[in-house]
């Protein structure tokens, strides 16, 4: 099997999101997993913008951060995850870790992003009970003990 065959069997049934978007914002590649994950079918999400799954509050944020990376061609999330909520074609937010790729040309110039977004909205939602459930009985704690 060619390496350029594996790779497109690889990315398009990941059930991670993976995507790529140009040095504008505007979505290149949209895999099966962004499918499931956001909602939008393919031919829907390619050529759009990012804003698609941006939710409105944080776009200025986001776009501020885009475009510096694509000026400086350095990210720290090409090492790190990223933590961000991020919008579903239904309306909803999800909460989503994901990391990126820069993506260069031959001459070093940023191409476009690719990034790898997992939703870990269960998990998230798991330890925010967790939490509570801890400040809860902390709260008995103190209550209960005589001083």
């Amino acid at each position: 099997m060619e390496t350029e065959q594996l790779c497109r069997i690889v990315i398009d049934n990941a059930s991670d999101a993976v995507l790529f978007s140009d040095s504008k914002g505007i979505i290149r590649l949209w895999n099966s997993g962004a499918e499931r994950m956001f909602g939008y079918r393919r031919e829907e999400a390619l050529g759009k913008s990012l804003d698609l799954i941006i939710p409105e509050n944080l776009r200025q944020r986001h776009w501020d951060g885009y475009f510096r990376v694509m000026a400086s061609g350095t990210s720290r999330y090409s090492v790190e995850l990223l933590s961000a909520p991020a919008l579903c074609k239904d309306g909803s937010r999800i909460s989503t870790e994901f990391s990126l790729v820069l993506v260069t040309d031959t001459a070093g110039q940023v191409q476009g992003v690719a990034a790898i977004i997992r939703d870990v909205t269960a998990r998230w939602q798991r330890e925010r009970e967790q939490k509570e459930r801890m400040r809860e009985l902390e709260s008995l704690l103190k209550n209960a003990v005589p001083g």
